[in-house]
Protein backbone atom coordinates (compact mmCIF):
# COMPACT_ATOMS: atom_id res chain seq x y z
CA UNK A 1 0.00 0.00 0.00
CA UNK A 2 1.14 3.55 -0.71
CA UNK A 3 1.77 6.30 1.81
CA UNK A 4 -0.36 9.45 2.13
CA UNK A 5 1.26 12.56 3.59
CA UNK A 6 -0.97 15.27 5.03
CA UNK A 7 1.05 18.50 5.16
CA UNK A 8 0.02 21.70 6.93
CA UNK A 9 2.19 24.59 5.71
CA UNK A 10 1.52 27.28 8.29
CA UNK A 11 2.76 30.78 8.92
CA UNK A 12 5.58 29.66 11.19
CA UNK A 13 5.73 25.84 11.07
CA UNK A 14 5.28 22.92 8.71
CA UNK A 15 3.55 19.83 10.10
CA UNK A 16 3.35 16.39 8.50
CA UNK A 17 1.11 13.43 9.32
CA UNK A 18 1.75 10.18 7.48
CA UNK A 19 -0.66 7.29 6.88
CA UNK A 20 -0.72 4.10 4.93
CA UNK A 21 -3.56 4.24 2.41
CA UNK A 22 -5.13 1.34 4.33
CA UNK A 23 -5.38 3.54 7.43
CA UNK A 24 -2.35 2.81 9.62
CA UNK A 25 -0.88 5.96 11.17
CA UNK A 26 2.85 6.13 10.43
CA UNK A 27 3.83 9.19 12.43
CA UNK A 28 4.11 12.97 12.60
CA UNK A 29 6.76 15.65 12.25
CA UNK A 30 6.88 19.39 13.05
CA UNK A 31 9.57 21.78 11.84
CA UNK A 32 10.04 25.54 12.00
CA UNK A 33 9.26 27.36 8.77
CA UNK A 34 11.34 30.51 8.44
CA UNK A 35 11.37 29.77 4.69
CA UNK A 36 8.22 27.83 3.89
CA UNK A 37 9.33 26.05 0.71
CA UNK A 38 12.73 25.07 2.11
CA UNK A 39 11.02 23.87 5.26
CA UNK A 40 8.42 21.92 3.29
CA UNK A 41 10.88 19.99 1.15
CA UNK A 42 13.27 19.44 4.03
CA UNK A 43 10.48 18.22 6.29
CA UNK A 44 9.31 15.68 3.73
CA UNK A 45 12.86 14.42 3.24
CA UNK A 46 13.33 14.15 7.00
CA UNK A 47 10.02 12.35 7.50
CA UNK A 48 10.69 9.78 4.77
CA UNK A 49 14.37 9.23 5.63
CA UNK A 50 13.83 8.61 9.35
CA UNK A 51 11.13 6.04 8.54
CA UNK A 52 12.95 4.34 5.66
CA UNK A 53 10.22 5.30 3.20
CA UNK A 54 11.22 5.94 -0.42
CA UNK A 55 9.66 8.57 -2.66
CA UNK A 56 8.25 5.75 -4.76
CA UNK A 57 6.29 4.53 -1.72
CA UNK A 58 4.39 7.83 -1.45
CA UNK A 59 1.09 7.70 -3.28
CA UNK A 60 0.00 11.24 -2.54
CA UNK A 61 0.90 14.48 -0.75
CA UNK A 62 -2.08 16.50 0.47
CA UNK A 63 -1.17 20.09 1.28
CA UNK A 64 -3.09 22.77 3.12
CA UNK A 65 -2.42 25.94 5.11
CA UNK A 66 -1.44 29.45 4.13
CA UNK A 67 1.81 28.27 2.56
CA UNK A 68 0.11 25.82 0.19
CA UNK A 69 -0.38 28.66 -2.32
CA UNK A 70 3.41 28.81 -2.74
CA UNK A 71 3.54 25.26 -4.13
CA UNK A 72 3.12 24.93 -7.88
CA UNK A 73 2.50 21.47 -9.32
CA UNK A 74 3.61 18.27 -7.67
CA UNK A 75 6.14 17.89 -4.85
CA UNK A 76 9.22 15.76 -5.66
CA UNK A 77 7.22 14.41 -8.62
CA UNK A 78 4.65 12.92 -6.21
CA UNK A 79 0.98 13.40 -7.03
CA UNK A 80 -0.05 16.40 -4.92
CA UNK A 81 -3.57 17.34 -3.88
CA UNK A 82 -4.77 20.49 -2.15
CA UNK A 83 -7.49 20.74 0.47
CA UNK A 84 -9.17 23.79 1.97
CA UNK A 85 -7.52 24.62 5.30
CA UNK A 86 -10.80 25.05 7.17
CA UNK A 87 -12.05 21.67 5.94
CA UNK A 88 -8.78 20.09 7.14
CA UNK A 89 -9.09 21.83 10.53
CA UNK A 90 -12.64 20.58 10.98
CA UNK A 91 -12.00 17.02 9.84
CA UNK A 92 -8.85 16.73 11.94
CA UNK A 93 -10.50 18.06 15.08
CA UNK A 94 -13.47 15.72 14.79
CA UNK A 95 -11.31 12.69 14.04
CA UNK A 96 -8.97 13.28 16.98
CA UNK A 97 -11.77 14.00 19.44
CA UNK A 98 -14.10 11.24 18.24
CA UNK A 99 -16.98 13.71 18.05
CA UNK A 100 -19.57 14.00 15.29
CA UNK A 101 -20.24 17.71 15.81
CA UNK A 102 -18.06 20.40 17.40
CA UNK A 103 -16.55 23.82 17.14
CA UNK A 104 -12.95 23.14 16.18
CA UNK A 105 -10.65 25.97 17.21
CA UNK A 106 -7.23 26.01 15.57
CA UNK A 107 -4.65 27.89 17.63
CA UNK A 108 -2.00 28.86 15.12
CA UNK A 109 -0.31 32.19 14.42
CA UNK A 110 -3.85 33.53 14.72
CA UNK A 111 -6.95 31.57 15.71
CA UNK A 112 -9.56 30.05 13.38
CA UNK A 113 -13.05 28.90 14.43
CA UNK A 114 -14.58 26.10 12.33
CA UNK A 115 -18.05 24.64 12.91
CA UNK A 116 -17.63 21.00 11.91
CA UNK A 117 -20.16 18.22 11.64
CA UNK A 118 -22.29 16.00 9.46
CA UNK A 119 -23.14 18.85 7.08
CA UNK A 120 -19.52 19.82 6.53
CA UNK A 121 -16.95 22.25 7.88
CA UNK A 122 -17.72 25.97 7.89
CA UNK A 123 -15.32 28.72 8.86
CA UNK A 124 -17.38 31.02 11.07
CA UNK A 125 -14.66 33.50 11.97
CA UNK A 126 -11.25 34.08 13.43
CA UNK A 127 -9.11 36.21 15.67
CA UNK A 128 -5.69 37.77 15.32
CA UNK A 129 -5.00 36.68 18.90
CA UNK A 130 -2.93 33.50 18.83
CA UNK A 131 0.58 32.14 18.77
CA UNK A 132 1.90 35.15 16.86
CA UNK A 133 0.56 37.37 19.63
CA UNK A 134 2.45 35.43 22.27
CA UNK A 135 5.64 35.30 20.21
CA UNK A 136 5.55 39.05 19.55
CA UNK A 137 4.77 40.01 23.13
CA UNK A 138 7.34 37.57 24.46
CA UNK A 139 10.02 39.12 22.25
CA UNK A 140 9.06 42.69 23.17
CA UNK A 141 8.75 42.11 26.90
CA UNK A 142 11.22 39.29 27.59
CA UNK A 143 13.48 39.40 24.50
CA UNK A 144 12.46 35.81 23.73
CA UNK A 145 10.54 34.90 20.56
CA UNK A 146 9.55 31.45 21.79
CA UNK A 147 6.20 31.23 23.64
CA UNK A 148 7.53 28.22 25.56
CA UNK A 149 10.00 30.57 27.27
CA UNK A 150 7.05 32.64 28.42
CA UNK A 151 5.36 29.49 29.67
CA UNK A 152 8.37 28.59 31.78
CA UNK A 153 8.30 32.02 33.39
CA UNK A 154 4.54 31.87 33.89
CA UNK A 155 4.76 28.72 35.99
CA UNK A 156 6.32 30.86 38.72
CA UNK A 157 3.86 33.75 38.31
CA UNK A 158 0.99 34.96 40.47
CA UNK A 159 -2.08 36.06 38.51
CA UNK A 160 -3.52 37.96 41.46
CA UNK A 161 -0.65 40.45 41.10
CA UNK A 162 -1.63 41.23 37.49
CA UNK A 163 -5.35 40.80 36.88
CA UNK A 164 -8.12 42.65 38.65
CA UNK A 165 -10.59 40.04 39.90
CA UNK A 166 -14.26 40.51 40.66
CA UNK A 167 -13.39 40.03 44.33
CA UNK A 168 -11.13 43.10 44.10
CA UNK A 169 -13.97 45.42 43.11
CA UNK A 170 -17.07 43.81 44.62
CA UNK A 171 -17.81 42.08 47.90
CA UNK A 172 -20.46 39.84 46.31
CA UNK A 173 -20.65 37.70 43.19
CA UNK A 174 -21.81 39.58 40.10
CA UNK A 175 -24.76 37.68 38.67
CA UNK A 176 -23.60 34.14 37.99
CA UNK A 177 -19.92 35.12 37.95
CA UNK A 178 -17.76 33.73 40.80
CA UNK A 179 -15.59 36.20 42.66
CA UNK A 180 -12.34 34.69 41.29
CA UNK A 181 -13.19 35.52 37.66
CA UNK A 182 -11.10 38.17 35.92
CA UNK A 183 -12.72 41.59 35.77
CA UNK A 184 -9.84 43.25 33.93
CA UNK A 185 -6.74 41.72 32.39
CA UNK A 186 -3.69 43.62 33.65
CA UNK A 187 -5.99 45.88 35.66
CA UNK A 188 -3.91 45.38 38.80
CA UNK A 189 -0.39 45.66 37.45
CA UNK A 190 2.08 47.94 39.22
CA UNK A 191 5.72 48.92 38.78
CA UNK A 192 6.65 46.20 41.27
CA UNK A 193 5.06 43.34 39.32
CA UNK A 194 7.57 40.59 38.54
CA UNK A 195 8.22 39.33 34.99
CA UNK A 196 6.90 35.89 35.96
CA UNK A 197 3.57 37.49 36.89
CA UNK A 198 3.45 39.40 33.60
CA UNK A 199 4.17 36.22 31.62
CA UNK A 200 1.30 34.46 33.35
CA UNK A 201 -0.97 37.45 32.75
CA UNK A 202 -0.18 37.50 29.02
CA UNK A 203 -0.83 33.79 28.59
CA UNK A 204 -4.01 34.00 30.63
CA UNK A 205 -5.29 36.93 28.56
CA UNK A 206 -4.70 35.15 25.24
CA UNK A 207 -6.36 31.90 26.33
CA UNK A 208 -9.24 33.69 28.03
CA UNK A 209 -9.87 35.59 24.80
CA UNK A 210 -9.89 32.41 22.74
CA UNK A 211 -12.08 30.62 25.28
CA UNK A 212 -14.68 33.38 25.44
CA UNK A 213 -14.77 33.79 21.66
CA UNK A 214 -15.54 30.05 21.50
CA UNK A 215 -18.41 30.54 23.93
CA UNK A 216 -19.81 33.43 21.86
CA UNK A 217 -19.50 31.39 18.65
CA UNK A 218 -21.75 28.67 20.11
CA UNK A 219 -24.20 31.00 21.85
CA UNK A 220 -27.03 30.16 19.41
CA UNK A 221 -25.88 26.62 18.56
CA UNK A 222 -27.14 23.34 19.99
CA UNK A 223 -23.56 22.03 19.92
CA UNK A 224 -21.56 22.94 23.03
CA UNK A 225 -18.34 20.98 22.48
CA UNK A 226 -15.14 22.85 21.60
CA UNK A 227 -12.07 21.00 20.34
CA UNK A 228 -8.81 22.91 20.66
CA UNK A 229 -6.10 22.09 18.13
CA UNK A 230 -2.69 23.45 17.23
CA UNK A 231 0.60 23.65 19.12
CA UNK A 232 -0.62 26.22 21.64
CA UNK A 233 -3.34 23.84 22.82
CA UNK A 234 -0.63 21.72 24.42
CA UNK A 235 0.40 24.45 26.84
CA UNK A 236 -0.61 23.42 30.35
CA UNK A 237 -2.22 26.79 31.02
CA UNK A 238 -4.61 26.25 28.09
CA UNK A 239 -6.55 23.54 29.92
CA UNK A 240 -6.41 25.50 33.18
CA UNK A 241 -7.96 28.61 31.64
CA UNK A 242 -10.60 26.64 29.76
CA UNK A 243 -11.72 24.96 32.99
CA UNK A 244 -12.45 28.42 34.36
CA UNK A 245 -14.33 29.39 31.18
CA UNK A 246 -16.42 26.23 31.58
CA UNK A 247 -17.47 27.43 35.04
CA UNK A 248 -19.23 30.47 33.59
CA UNK A 249 -20.61 28.97 30.37
CA UNK A 250 -22.37 25.89 29.01
CA UNK A 251 -19.53 24.76 26.74
CA UNK A 252 -17.03 21.94 27.23
CA UNK A 253 -13.46 22.10 25.98
CA UNK A 254 -11.44 19.14 24.72
CA UNK A 255 -7.73 19.01 23.88
CA UNK A 256 -7.07 15.76 22.01
CA UNK A 257 -3.83 13.87 21.78
CA UNK A 258 -1.90 14.94 18.66
CA UNK A 259 -3.68 18.33 18.75
CA UNK A 260 -0.56 19.88 17.18
CA UNK A 261 -1.07 17.85 14.00
CA UNK A 262 -4.85 18.07 13.68
CA UNK A 263 -4.85 20.07 10.45
CA UNK A 264 -2.23 17.85 8.78
CA UNK A 265 -4.21 14.78 9.86
CA UNK A 266 -7.43 16.33 8.57
CA UNK A 267 -5.77 16.97 5.21
CA UNK A 268 -4.78 13.33 4.80
CA UNK A 269 -8.03 11.73 5.97
CA UNK A 270 -10.08 12.09 2.74
CA UNK A 271 -7.39 10.08 0.96
CA UNK A 272 -7.06 7.32 3.59
CA UNK A 273 -9.37 4.36 4.16
CA UNK A 274 -10.36 3.44 7.76
CA UNK A 275 -7.81 5.75 9.36
CA UNK A 276 -6.50 4.63 12.74
CA UNK A 277 -5.05 7.60 14.61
Amino acid sequence: MGVVLGIDIGGSTTKIAGFQESGQHIGTLRVEASDRLTSLYGAIGNFLSTRAISLNDVACCVITGVGAALVNGDIYGIHTERIDEFVAIGKGGLALSGKEEALVVSLGTGTAFVRAGRLGCVHIGGSGVGGGTLAGLSFHVFHENDPSAMERLAKKGDLSKVDLMISDICTNEVGALPSHITASNFGKITSGTEKEDIALGLLNMVFQTIGMLSVFALRNDTVKDVVLTGSLANMSIASQVMRVVEEISDVKFFIPENATFATAIGAALPFVRNARI
